[in-house]
């Protein structure tokens, strides 16, 4: 199994809209500040979590370039 949280697969991220993936990211972002200042006051037991959770940006990210290089297509809205 991949590192990362279960539910940012590459595959539940492409399914996602523009403003999801932008809240997903600042999530993440968040998490990582508080698992690092955690690391640094040791505090943090899990420090899996710091690679997973890096890996989880990085994906977002990639999903985010692909739809800019047109690679990938974001869903569309209408159902």
């Amino acid at each position: 199994m991949a590192i990362g949280s279960k539910n940012l697969t590459p595959a539940d991220l492409d399914g996602m809209d523009n403003d999801r993936l932008a809240e997903e990211l600042d999530k993440a972002k968040a998490e990582l500040f508080n698992l690092r200042f955690s690391a640094a006051t040791g505090q943090l037991e899990d420090h899996g979590r710091l690679k997973a959770v890096r890996r989880d940006i990085a994906r977002i990210y990639t999903i985010v370039r692909e739809r800019e290089l047109g690679i990938r297509t974001a869903p569309s809205t209408e159902k």
